[in-house]
């Protein structure tokens, strides 16, 4: 096994990481040719690439979207973004890992298109109220804040959809993650309603192949969607989400078997049988605030929180690879969580003035 000094361009570092045999980097071939792409700024209007690891519509990404979108009316959107991300996550450790699970619960319920920004009405029950999405005020602030950065700076030019995929970015960075490019020029969504959004987030306690068959209806891989999933490697949940492993796993097992002894105390302590339910606990009970490959780690070790997070090693040959391999190697994560994160913030995007807009407000549609 070999590995090369880093060193990143568009979209990812995709030739820098551990080559192990069994799993390839599934984003390679796709990454040089979007760099031939941009740099010889070809305009494609339907690329499908299907190889192992990656199968999908990259139109969206390379045709509709662009890292140089802003470069003319709003240049320094990126620093912008990242330095108010930076002076906000100084002052509560929740920041970073809230703004990335706002991210991915926008993308999953109509399309990357920051409707998770607004507010119910007496008239609207918006979708950021659906008991699934269960996020922290803060990350709704925090996007309000750094949309307000951005307007001081450049008057109605950049989305709030452009803002949270910018944010999501520089959230895994300043927890040590990876870094990338992100495309730009998406338009704010026009509708958010709760009762459209019911079912479209994973629960807690679906096995691996409910998992591989909810991300594939997304046009995610099953490689993507455990690298994906690696995004727990930071966050938090609250005690209702797993105490059933704990106490009432089946009717004739009080415990989860899959759960490692010492874990399972540790947990009955936090989280007791009479306690608060809504009571948090890290996902990640390692590295809570650093984005790393504990998470995959831990499953290997019987360690995850989540019964659809350890299903992904114990329950299912398949997953149960993919996690070894991504436990024996976070330069693999990392590389293929990035290619991940820029198809995952192509999905539903709004390109077209009819079917979006640039929203004022990130918590209100405009007044039209």
């Amino acid at each position: 096994m070999t590995c090369r000094a880093s060193c990143c361009s568009y979209p990812l570092c995709i030739h820098h990481i551990c080559r192990q045999p069994g799993l390839q980097n599934p984003f390679s071939a796709v990454g040089n040719l979007i760099n031939a792409i941009m740099s010889a700024k070809f305009i494609l209007s339907l690329l499908t690439v299907i190889i192992y690891g990656f199968s999908g519509d990259l139109s969206a990404v390379v045709g509709q979207l662009s890292p140089d979108f802003y470069r003319f009316s709003c240049p320094n959107v990126d620093q912008i973004v990242f330095e108010t991300m930076r002076t906000l996550s100084a002052r509560s450790n929740v920041v970073a890992s809230s703004t990335l699970r706002l991210f991915f619960h926008d993308c999953f319920i109509q399309g990357c298109d920051a409707s998770i920004m607004i507010s119910s009405t007496p008239f609207n029950r918006a979708e950021r109220d659906l008991a699934e999405n269960n996020i922290a005020q803060t990350a709704f602030d925090t996007i309000v804040e750094i949309k307000r950065a951005v307007e001081s700076s450049c008057p109605g030019v950049v989305s709030c959809a452009d803002i949270l995929a910018l944010a999501a970015r520089d959230a895994v960075a300043l927890l040590g993650g990876p870094n990338w490019q992100v495309p730009k020029g998406r338009l704010d969504g026009l509708t958010s309603e709760a009762a459209t959004s019911l079912g479209r987030i994973p629960s807690a306690n679906i096995n691996a192949r409910h998992l591989i068959n909810t991300f594939a209806a997304l046009g995610f891989s099953m490689v993507e969607m455990v690298v994906l999933s690696g995004a727990h490697t930071v966050g938090f949940t609250q005690c209702r989400e797993f105490t059933n492993r704990l106490y009432n796993f089946s009717p004739l097992v009080r415990t989860d078997p899959n759960m490692e002894p010492g874990f399972v105390r540790t947990l009955e302590a936090s989280c007791p049988f009479v306690g608060d339910p809504s009571k948090f606990q890290a996902i990640d009970i390692s590295t809570p605030f650093v984005f790393d490959n504990a998470y995959f780690k831990n499953l290997v070790a019987g360690r995850g929180l989540l019964f659809s997070d350890q299903d992904l090693f114990s329950g299912d040959n398949e997953t149960r690879d993919i996690v070894m391999r991504l436990a024996s190697s976070q330069d693999l994560f990392f590389t293929n969580f990035a290619a991940a994160m820029i198809k995952l913030g192509s999905l539903g995007v709004r390109t077209d003035r009819g079917h979006g807009e640039i929203r004022q407000d990130c918590t209100a549609f405009n007044s039209h």
